[in-house]
Order: structure tokens, then sequence, then C-alpha cells
């Protein structure tokens, strides 16, 4: 039975037969996420598959928490040799309705035989999960959405024997950030331009934000991406748990544009930022959310918003701003970004796979 709060099972033995295939004194489980061997290890893993795949690592130990920390949206899988060292690691992730992400992640060392069945367990579980949470939604029909470096080839390989097909392209880029750019815009809090206030989200007298102001930014993203790929409805409640979820989360990172034409104030923009933290040097600022209503579109929201968090990361001391674009995108967007200074660093992929409930 699966609780109300959470769509998928979390006993890998309802899920796996009681042979998984692995050699003998291999198992699969879930992971202790409150231990800090196997979070150290899974950070090693996960460091791992980020220089084989684009060169060099930037995960850390924050970003493995926030998907085995027992929050009821995931569930988690390792694979353990007879040493009980971790060599594989799958997490699931119920995204939205009729979207579920999947984190795939093997041993970069291990023999390539071992390899290949690590990597099949960790199918047949997420394929397992996708059924249940899919059943708990009552859909006919659920999304595999995992992702690839464009250059992994190992990666690409098993997921295209899993059934995986690769759907789309994205520009992980980034800007340079000067401290002459802090005067980029009047106010980074609160300022005005051609009829349109960009202004954070406000905040109350206990420091949390305006519900009516997250709802806002909240709206206007769904409107603003309703024809862009891959758009899923998401409730607000899963919206806020999600972004919250984000190590780099911060309230004072979110910003709404407004239009006030006529005297009103009519939400039109969002942008939705966080911090991207660095051991080596300064900490940058990401663009995790972008949107402007059609009806806004050609009054500069975007590039007000974009402004606008470029001169908050320079006011901090920061030295760079990220943003990950559709390289397909029906908006152009990366025509704006490129002309802002954005320029790409390294390129992923989607690959999705429907399953059957």
């Amino acid at each position: 039975m699966i609780p109300d709060d959470n769509r998928f099972e979390s006993d890998p033995a309802d899920l796996l037969p009681p042979d998984p295939g692995l050699p003998e004194g291999w198992s699969a489980e879930a992971p202790d996420g409150a231990d800090p061997g196997t979070v150290e290890r899974l950070t090693e893993l996960l460091r791992a598959h980020e220089r084989a795949g684009r060169g060099w690592a930037s995960a850390g130990e924050d970003d493995v928490l926030v998907e085995v920390s027992g929050l009821t949206t995931r569930e988690n899988l390792v694979v353990r040799d007879p040493e009980g060292r971790i060599q594989a690691w799958g997490s699931v992730h119920d995204r939205a309705e009729g979207r579920m992400l999947f984190v795939h992640v093997v041993d970069r060392e291990i023999d390539e035989r071992l390899a290949d069945r690590c990597s099949d367990v960790l199918f047949e579980w997420a394929e397992a999960q996708a059924r249940s949470v899919g059943a708990a939604r009552g859909l006919a029909v659920q999304q595999i959405d995992t992702g690839a470096f464009a250059d992994d080839e190992r990666q690409h390989g098993w997921l295209a024997d899993a059934g995986f097909d690769r759907v789309r392209t994205w520009w992980q880029m980034s800007r340079s950030v000067e401290a002459a750019e802090a005067e980029l815009v009047p106010d980074p809090t609160r300022w005005e331009r051609n009829g349109v206030v960009f202004r954070l989200v406000e905040r109350q007298g206990d420091g949390l934000p305006d519900v009516a102001d997250l709802r806002a930014v909240h709206d206007v993203l769904e409107g603003a991406f309703t024809d862009h790929f891959n758009s899923a409805e998401e409730t607000f409640h899963e919206f806020i748990h999600r972004l919250r979820e984000d190590p780099g989360h911060r309230w004072d990172h979110w910003w709404i544009a407004e239009i006030i034409d006529g005297g009103g104030a009519e939400p039109a923009g969002a942008l939705v930022g966080t911090v991207s933290e660095s051991a080596t040097g300064p900490d940058g600022s990401y663009v995790s959310y972008l949107g402007v209503l059609e009806s806004a579109r050609g009054r500069g929201v975007a590039t007000g918003l974009l402004r606008t968090i470029i001169a908050d990361a320079a006011s901090r001391d920061r030295d760079r701003v990220g943003l990950e674009v559709d390289a397909d995108s029906p908006t152009g967007a990366d025509g704006l970004y490129t002309s802002m200074g954005w320029g790409t660093k390294y390129v992923t992929e989607s690959w999705h796979r429907d399953v059957t409930v």
C-alpha cells in the first residue's frame, strides 16, 4: 500500500525479483540516507560520473542529500558488491503528474560486465517505480525522464538499450560578472522601467515570503511554459516543495515583474534564482526559472529580470550567473542570452521512456 504522501514503493524487494541477476554476494537495497559514509560514497560516485561525462565535477554532499534524505517524493536504490561497497546508485523523483525523474549512476572503475548488470538492475527498478507512481496517479502511461552529458557514450548506450529515446538537447550557459555591474539596475530589490516594476517577492514579519507573491510566481511560470517542451502541470504545493529542496534555495532570489499600466500591478514575468556554491572560489548565481507571459513579451521583461540577477550577483561579490536553455527553444531565448554575454559551458541531453502502467 502506497501512503497518500508517497506514490513509490519503498522496499526494493517488492519491485525486483528474488534474483535480479547480480553476481553472487552482490545486493540491491535502499540506502541509509542518514549514514555519512553512504552520502560520502554516493557523492564520490556522482562526481566521478560528472568528470567522465563533461570533464569536471561540481556535485557536493548537499546534492546527494536532496535525493536520499527521506523525502516522500523520492526513493533510492544502491547496488553493493560483496564487500558492501556501493557500486551503483539510482534515484527516482515524482516530479509532476506524468513525469518521473531518474538518476542513474554506475561506478566508472568496475568491470564492464559488472557495470552492465548494475545498470540493468537500476533500469528494472526504475521501470517498476514508474508503474507504481503512475498507478497511484491514475495514469495509463508514466514517463521516465533522465539526463546524460552530450559526450557520455557509455550512458547513451545503456539508455538506448533500455528503450529510452534522446528527445532534447540543452545548453548549459554561464556568464561572468564584474563588480561594476552592481550598478546595472538602480536597486535589485525593486526598480522600474517603461511601465514594468521588477521586485523581490515580499517578505512578512517572520521572514517568510508572501504567499500571494509565491502564487503569482507559480502562475506566471505555469502560463509561460505551457507550450514548451515536456511541460507538465505542477501544483503550487509541488512547485514550492520541490524548489525549497534545492541546496541553493534562497527566498531573496525570487523576483516578480509587474506591468503597472493603468495604475494596477499585473504579474507578467518571474525569475527564480539560486546560489551556486563553490568550495574553491566565489559563489555564483543560477537562473533556475525565467518565464514571461506571452501577453507581455516585447516589453523588455526578460531582459530586465536578467539584468536584475546580474546586478544582484555583483552586489554579493559573485563571479558568474548560470542558466540552462533549450537548444530548440521556440522563443529564441538563446539569442537573448548570447547578446547579454552568456556562452555555452557544456551540453546535456534529455532521454525519455514511456512506461505502460
